[in-house]
């Protein structure tokens, strides 16, 4: 069973006279400094001079130095850039400014995992990572709530490092839904493992194949949103709530009858797991990982055409039609999620 830990188990005065350096202001770095600011916490902002979140930060109230000024002059430095910009700007601009005694903290164990970043050891090496997008942290933090996390410790060079990732997380408001400790390397590999297999790479496809057939056989494409997009959310929060049971128990017997004998029809169960086993395997031996890194040093031309395919696709254009006719179409303002139409688009 993992260890849970929650606000009891947390004391912010480990932060006390730390100063911590946000490295990114996207979407979680956002969330991270705001969080931790409001907890009094002393927090500064590393960007690239001239990059576009330099004016927010700033416009947010926060000191904003290039990265490496902001990593000389922090104790506990936040990596939240993406994972595949990390290992450069680690080596250029922050390794350099690294003091025995600091801690340097990831919110995914990406390039721990497989060794892109390897830090001296001299220094704490640990993991924060919400299980939610910065918008939820950060809207969850301010209704007095939080985005559960799991917390863990990659190099224990203080003795106190758990003390302080606990104290991080309180600070960004985690502990208030509680903690789970865990390692890097499992973090990593089960979380791309989860984003490959079943809520990216298998729901999208998933969905689409359903939205596909229905169209092809005649079927509105309207009504073919509606029913294998639109309402994966409700089932999807059902789950979230009660399990797989209370979901059950909340849809019609026939919908019932039909989980149980059209699923395995659609996805052979056998078939799946040794299909997901082979995903996995790629994953644990660094595969995925040398393909992703490659992909975005000869410029990303696979990821791109994929992207751009997507937006092209009938279900995506009759969702944006659909969204923006409809009432729930803000919905996710209550909990701090950004509108994504206008973003993605």
């Amino acid at each position: 069973m993992a260890k849970m830990y929650y606000e009891k188990d947390c004391d912010l005065g480990k932060l006390t006279g730390k100063k911590i350096a946000i490295i990114g202001y996207g979407s979680q770095g956002h969330a991270h400094a705001l969080n931790l600011r409001d907890s009094g916490c002393d927090v500064i902002v590393g960007l690239r001079k001239g990059g576009k979140s330099w004016a927010k930060a700033e416009a947010d109230g926060f000191k904003v130095f290039e990265i490496s000024e902001a990593a000389k002059q922090a104790d506990i430095i936040m990596m939240l850039i993406n994972d595949e910009v990390q290992a450069d700007v680690y080596s250029a601009e922050i390794a350099p400014n690294l003091s025995e005694g600091n801690a340097i903290a990831f919110a995914h164990g990406f390039n721990i995992r497989y060794k892109r970043i390897v830090p001296p050891a001299g220094v704490d090496v640990f993991m924060a990572a919400p299980k939610g997008p910065g918008h939820t942290v950060r809207g969850l933090y301010v209704n007095g709530k939080g985005v559960p996390c799991l917390v863990a410790v990659e190099q224990d060079a203080s003795g106190k490092c758990l003390d302080i990732a606990l104290a991080y997380i309180a600070g960004i408001g985690g502990a208030r839904a509680g903690i789970m400790q865990t390692t890097m390397h499992d973090e990593t590999e089960t979380d791309l493992f989860g984003e490959q297999t079943v809520l990216c790479g298998g729901v999208v496809d998933l969905m689409q194949c359903g939205f596909e057939v229905l169209v092809e056989a005649g079927y509105e494409p309207e009504n073919a949103y509606f029913e294998c997009i639109h309402e994966m959310k409700l089932i999807v929060d059902l789950i979230n709530k009660g399990g797989i049971a209370a979901m059950n128990y909340s849809i019609s017997d026939t919908a019932e009858f039909g989980e149980y004998v059209s699923g395995p029809r659609v996805l052979p169960h056998e078939q799946i797991k040794a299909n997901m086993r082979a995903v996995l395997a790629d994953i644990q031996d660094g595969s995925f990982a040398g393909r992703w890194i490659a992909e975005n040093k000869n410029g990303r031309t696979f990821f791109n055409s994929k992207r751009d395919n997507l937006a092209k696709h009938q279900m995506e254009i009759v969702g944006k039609q659909l969204r923006e006719q409809m009432l729930w179409r803000d919905e996710g303002s209550a909990s701090g999620d950004k509108n994504l139409d206008s973003a993605s688009n």
